[in-house]
Formats: structure tokens, C-alpha cells, sequence
């Protein structure tokens, strides 16, 4: 998945509700996994079978040397 963070950074910063929709697929067994998510980090999966597994970064802010933190990963 990729910048999930920056709509959710989006919505916090306009103060407004968004939603997006990413469409990815499993590293395991490459089958297409569709996944909606809002602002506020809710998010429903298409596929009634799959399980997805999401990554949030942990970023100590006060020791991040780079220009943000997509430059970091």
C-alpha cells in the first residue's frame, strides 16, 4: 500500500473528511485486494475473505534527520 498516511494527513490539516480507495494485492498469494479508508483511519475491505495486515511507522519526529517522513522509509 502505498502513502496511506498523506490523505489522513490531508483530512487532519484541511479539517476536512476525506475518503480513497486503494487497490493493491497480497504479498502471500498476489490475489487483488480493494480496501476504502476514511480520515479518521475506519476502513472496509472488499474481499470478504481477506485479512490485510496495515503498517504504521512509529517516527520519533525529534531524532528524523529527513525532510519528512516519506524521505525516512
Amino acid at each position: 500500500m502505498d502513502a496511506i498516511a498523506t490523505p489522513f494527513v490531508q483530512g487532519r490539516l484541511r479539517n476536512e473528511r476525506l475518503t480513497f480507495a486503494i487497490e493493491t494485492e497480497c504479498a502471500h498469494c498476489a490475489r487483488p485486494i480493494h480496501i476504502e479508508m476514511d480520515s479518521d483511519l475506519n476502513y472496509s475491505v472488499a474481499e470478504k475473505e481477506a485479512d490485510p495486515m496495515i503498517l504504521a511507522p512509529m517516527v520519533d519526529f525529534g531524532k528524523l534527520k529527513d525532510p519528512s517522513i516519506v524521505d525516512a522509509f
